[in-house]
């Protein structure tokens, strides 16, 4: 026993793939010794296989046994050694999956896949943006970067990686150069709007210096600090404290205009804004606004040019970028007669 058990010890110590690769030729070799040896009882390979796999995990059914000498010395040899080396290698499975959960709860992974979303900076206002790109595509790859000691959310397609924001190495395990766009909120935990948006910054500047291409869009406290931002090349900017102030005063003089902004804002609530890719039978924004108009969508902006009611009989130029406002159902109808965008 002491024999085995120092063999059993040294086994678990062994590399993985070497681990891997005699379990493997054990199972292959034993089927292959079993059926040259006892021919008659294990006609076929197959069968051989079958009689070594329930025998190594303990199974056994008993449908195939050997019945020779030379049968029985291997089965003896399976149980001894066969047995011992598959359940280490089970238990090496088992326990590479719980490292892997280990180390995606604790942020310490490197997120290999590309297209995916990247939120830096965890916060109510980011768990709401999660919730909100769930609903919008629910098959979506989010990549959360935060220094929290756990992931604060986690499912199969949101994973978490610790880190400062601004290292280089933290936005390289989120693939950062492959994502297809990066959000960056505040860190409101600050006290001083300017400490805040000054932290905002290098994280900006870490993330254009290393993925200049990627569409990067950023929170800031206070607009005056944007010009600070114009070597960091940011796509866009989202005011956080002006933009909230400036929804209650208006609703404060106009109530009930908070509800609009809100459905336009959330895509599970009521009527939404969307892209809709242009047509080649649209040459004007007439074109394209009487078109949509007349299957439920209504035509309001060119990027962010909302001026298009003044522009109806302008040419749609090549690199136009229509946004319409309907309901979900409406729009994938829109989408499936014009093409998908």
């Amino acid at each position: 026993m002491y024999f085995f058990r120092k063999i059993l010890l040294k086994m678990v110590k062994v590399n993985n793939l070497v681990l891997f690769s005699a379990s493997a030729g054990l199972l292959f070799l034993s089927s292959i010794l079993i059926v040259f040896v006892e021919n008659d009882t294990f006609p076929t390979l197959f069968d051989g296989f079958w009689w070594v796999m329930t025998t190594v995990t303990t199974v056994g059914y008993g449908d195939y046994y050997p019945v020779s000498a030379g049968g029985r010395l291997i089965a003896i040899f399976l149980y001894v050694f066969g047995i011992g080396l598959i359940g280490i290698v089970i238990g090496k499975v088992v326990d590479s999956l719980a490292i892997y959960r280990k180390k995606r709860l604790e942020g310490d992974i490197v997120y290999k896949d590309e297209g995916h979303f990247v939120i830096i900076g965890w916060s109510q206002k980011a768990e709401y943006a999660v919730r909100e790109m769930m609903d919008t595509h629910e098959d979506c790859e989010i990549v959360l970067i935060d220094q929290l000691p756990k992931a604060p959310l986690l499912t199969e397609n949101i994973y978490y990686i610790k880190g400062e924001a601004g290292d280089q190495k933290t936005l390289e395990k989120a693939n950062i150069t492959k994502a297809e766009a990066v959000l960056i909120f505040a860190d409101d935990q600050m006290t001083s709007n300017q400490m805040i948006d000054g932290k905002t910054l290098l994280i900006a500047s870490s993330v254009e210096n290393l993925a200049p291409g990627v569409h990067t869009i950023v929170e800031i406290m206070e607009e005056k600090h944007i010009k600070n931002f114009k070597h960091a090349q940011v796509d866009e900017f989202i005011v956080s404290s002006e933009t909230i102030s400036s929804l209650a005063v208006r609703a404060a003089f106009r109530k009930g205009v908070s509800e609009i902004y809100g459905q336009l804002l959330k895509r599970s609530v009521g009527e939404d804004l969307f892209y809709i890719p242009t047509r080649s039978e649209w040459t004007t924004y007439r074109d394209a606004f009487q078109n949509l108009l007349s299957e439920g969508a209504t035509l309001i902006a060119d990027r962010n040019d909302l001026a298009i009611n003044r522009k109806l009989d302008e040419r749609i130029p090549a690199e136009a970028e229509l946004y319409v406002v309907c309901d979900k159902t409406t729009y994938d109808t829109i989408v499936s007669k014009g093409g998908q965008s």
